[in-house]
Parts: C-alpha cells; structure tokens; sequence
C-alpha cells in the first residue's frame, strides 16, 4: 500500500451539523437548473390542461344551450300546431 502526500482535508463535523453555524449552503447548479425547468415544464402542461379544459366547458355549454333551446322551440311549435288544429275543428 503505498502512501500519498496529498489527503484529504479534514472536515469540522461540529460546524458542519450545528445549524446555527452553518448558514452556508452550496447548490449543484446543474441539478437546480434541471429541477426548476422540470416544475417549469410541469406548470406549463397544467396550464394548457386548464385552458382546454375551459374551452371544453364553454363549447359545453354553448351546445347545451342551443340543444335547450332547439327544444323549447320545438314544444312551442307543437303546442301552436295542436292550437290551431283545434280551433280549425
């Protein structure tokens, strides 16, 4: 086994674990950067299912009203026509 002259530094495990003096903290930029375009990514995805959602819901709505319609104007008619069959009795 041979010996190096380079070893690793030692470490203050008290400073390192006590968080009163440990106020720095050092973040892998490549990791940050890959998890903030991942929310990023997952915000825009939400968004757009939002939106689609509530153009869904308009186009919904707008077919339940026209379909309401068509038949409130539909029992109108009839109720004329039967009207006038039997005033033409």
């Amino acid at each position: 086994m041979a010996t190096d002259s380079t070893t690793f530094p030692e470490g203050d495990a008290e400073a390192e674990l006590d968080l009163n003096q440990n106020k720095k903290f050092e973040v892998d930029p490549v990791s940050s950067e890959i998890a903030s375009d991942k929310a990023e990514k997952i915000q825009i995805n939400r968004e757009k299912k939002e939106n689609a959602k509530a153009r869904r819901d308009a186009a919904q709505t707008l077919k339940k009203t026209i379909i309401i319609s068509a038949v409130i104007v539909a029992i109108a008619g009839a109720a004329f026509a039967i009207t006038k069959k039997m005033k033409e009795k």
